[in-house]
């Protein structure tokens, strides 16, 4: 264990920005992808379209090109790199924000579709009921329809936002200095494959296992009766 001794506290560094990578991207994410849900979901063909094509487009285009884009065509393209240039830190701030927005963008896309899938569960007499009684689209959709369609996709959602969590290592791609970046440079540095490779994937099972322990949890305890 002297490997890890040695780098331990850049370890622990590296992976909190691998933390603040699945946050940051996770409540982005929920918040695009239940968007892009209701846009599929409205009566409205032109936002059915916007929201298919962006769904289809989106899961079907490697995230290692999204994050690529983020990077070259918006930031060194377009100059688009949602930090003060000014600051000392401009570039890793950028890239970070970026690897973020790249992350949210992906993932939204499996957020629609497994929350589109809940709402695909809620009996429609309910959504009939809501209707006789006056209720607009906006209205059914937050006081009936999505309420039930998280509660019956817990465990999906939490399948989506475990992979999100591994997903951060295409981050080291445009120079983010989380757990996969690191651990290139351990290998690198050590030629400790083995042992590297240990570490980190013992990293990743205390991130991800206490979230898929936490989400079937939550799964059983908010589980909809039918």
């Amino acid at each position: 264990m002297e490997v890890f001794a040695e780098y331990r506290g850049q370890i622990v560094e590296a992976f909190w920005v691998t933390v603040q990578l699945t946050v940051y991207s996770a409540v982005g994410a929920l918040i695009l992808g239940t968007i892009l849900a209701a846009m599929r979901l409205a009566p409205v063909p032109v936002l059915n379209l916007a929201g298919a094509g962006y769904v289809n487009v989106v899961r079907n285009t490697p995230l290692t090109l999204i994050i690529l884009f983020c990077s070259f065509g918006l930031a060194q393209t377009l100059g688009i790199t949602l930090t003060d240039p000014q600051s000392p830190t401009s570039i890793a701030d950028s890239n970070f924000r970026l690897a973020v927005l790249g992350l949210t963008a992906y993932t939204a896309a499996f957020v629609c579709e497994t929350v589109r899938s809940g709402v695909n569960t809620v009996p429609l007499g309910q959504v009939e009921a809501a209707r006789s009684l006056g209720l607009t689209f906006g209205q059914n959709l937050r006081m009936i329809l999505l309420p039930q369609a998280f509660r019956s996709v817990v465990l999906p959602l939490g399948s989506v936002l475990i992979a999100l969590t591994k997903n951060t290592t295409i981050a080291s791609a445009i120079g983010v200095a989380e757990a996969a970046l690191l651990m290139k440079e351990m290998i690198e540095n050590t030629a400790a494959l083995m042992t590297v490779g240990a570490i980190f994937a013992a990293g990743f099972l205390i991130l991800t296992l206490p979230m898929g322990l936490v989400f079937g949890w939550l799964g059983k305890r908010w589980a909809v009766a039918r």
